[in-house]
């Protein structure tokens, strides 16, 4: 089909259209590049699976930003069962994280630095080298991941 299109040898129907511009990951106005044509607004449901990053009885990391987008930044919440912890090799020379917590109680570590967050406490650390986030507290954790990639 793609290759009748490109000879102009078929019209592709709007359905045909969309599979083609869903095909590589781009919206329907971008496909034609008319950008007013498709919605500016992109939404991740809560219950939408395809977002869960990781996801086990201990921790579950949801990512909050569009899969399609550059991956300089990514943003995710993270839930940490009493017990649970989410540890991570050195990512990309330059790499920070910023935490925000928003239930419990955590601790975070960076190299040999760390500190103890609680509820509204918010941190940034070197995530290039090897890092963790533990649950501190007796209850479930949440907390909302940013990295940033230089």
């Amino acid at each position: 089909m793609l290759s009748q299109i490109e000879r102009e040898e078929a019209n592709p129907t709007l359905a045909v259209t969309l599979r083609i511009a869903q095909a590589f990951g781009m919206g329907l106005g971008d496909l034609l590049e008319m950008p007013g044509a498709a919605s500016n607004l992109s939404v991740i449901r809560a219950e939408d699976h395809a977002f869960h990053y990781r996801s086990d009885k201990a921790c579950r990391i949801r990512t909050l930003s569009p899969l399609n987008l550059e991956k300089d930044v990514e943003f995710y919440e993270v839930q940490l069962q009493a017990g649970g912890v989410l540890r991570s090799a050195a990512h990309f020379e330059g790499t920070r994280e910023f935490i925000t917590v928003q239930k419990g109680r955590v601790h975070v570590e960076s190299a040999d630095d760390a500190e103890t967050l609680n509820p509204g406490d918010s941190a940034s650390y070197r995530a290039d080298v090897p890092h963790a986030i533990v649950n501190a507290g007796k209850a479930e954790a949440v907390v909302f991941l940013v990295d940033i990639y230089r």
